[in-house]
């Protein structure tokens, strides 16, 4: 299978390395210094287990890719709107668009960016993985898990590619599956990163020393409860009991465990805030849901992570 990596990060570049390792024509999209590494040294993949580098083709043009079956969008959701061309750009040739981001607006974003619905699949991506100089990643989690899904009903044959796609997964060693409920699963997952980065974002400490105060346990699992507010209005098909399952996950994370989110605001990077407690916000405000924990995170969080990228600047 031919497949095109659209972002180099820890995502996209691991995934990217997992699948060239395993016999698959792998094309990514990269620029600036990553490009160069990739070009020159090939791509570096480190994990628990092993490390090893795999040679890639690696571009700053998506139309030096031809006949790819598969892209997997793999930016920040700040980028999304950067990369979207490219990813018209390879739905229109006929390619599946598969995005492994945070969030639940990604795809309506794609959409209103030129890609085709038709040619959108939906994913999510369960892992912990950075991209530790350009063109090395490093995997930091035990686990490495991938679903997809349709999103509406569709021809027999699409069905089997999104299978495909499965497969060519599990093949490369990655836990994948196809969910019958692509929708609830990426609410699933919104309402645990969502609520971990507002929560840690607030306090700027890792999990462990929140979640050991009652007040900060409190604050976690309000955040949780928001978003399974919303979801629920929104007619999303959620177990009665998700929110409790949602906390159990957290609580039982390691004491270290950081979000994303956290880190970046540690590193004065660009955050996920507004597509992750913004879109709870925003999305309860439509549909009559109130979220004052996400909109106190949305508006505290935003406001300093502009400040902080501001001053490296």
């Amino acid at each position: 299978m031919k497949i095109a990596i659209l972002g180099a990060g820890g995502v996209g570049g691991y995934y990217g390395g997992l699948l060239a390792r395993n016999g698959h024509d792998v094309c990514v999209l990269a620029r600036t210094s990553n490009l160069s590494a990739l070009q020159e040294r090939g791509l570096q993949i480190r994990t628990p287990e092993e490390s090893f580098t795999v040679r890639v083709q690696a571009s700053d043009n998506v139309k030096d890719f031809s006949e790819v079956n598969c892209a997997l969008v793999a930016v920040k959701n700040y980028s999304l709107a950067e990369i979207a061309p490219a990813a018209a750009f390879l739905a229109e040739q006929g390619a599946l668009i598969v995005p492994l981001l945070n969030g639940v607006e990604v795809v309506d974003q794609l959409v209103a960016h030129g890609v085709p619905q038709a040619q959108l699949v939906g994913g999510l991506t369960a892992i912990s993985v950075i991209r530790t100089a350009p063109g090395v990643f490093e995997r930091r989690s035990p686990f490495q898990r991938v679903v997809l899904g349709e999103l509406a009903k569709s021809q027999p044959e699409r069905k089997q590619r999104i299978d495909a796609i499965a497969q060519v997964f599990r093949e490369a060693g990655v836990d994948a599956s196809v969910s019958a409920d692509i929708t609830a699963d990426l609410w699933r997952k919104f309402a645990f990163i969502a609520s971990m980065a507002a929560a840690c974002g607030l306090s700027r400490t890792a999990i462990g020393p929140l979640r050991a105060t009652p007040l900060g346990h409190l604050l976690i699992e309000r955040a949780v409860r928001e978003v399974i507010g919303v979801a629920r209005a929104r007619k999303v098909a959620l177990a009665d009991d998700e929110a409790e399952r949602t906390m159990k996950t957290i609580d039982g994370l390691p004491e270290a465990m950081k979000p994303s989110l956290l880190i970046d605001l540690e590193a004065g990077r660009p955050t996920e805030i507004e597509d992750l407690s913004g879109a709870v916000s925003r999305l309860g405000k439509a549909c009559g849901v109130e979220t004052p924990v996400h909109d106190t995170a949305a508006a505290a969080i935003g406001i300093s992570a502009k400040n902080l990228t501001t001053d490296k600047h």
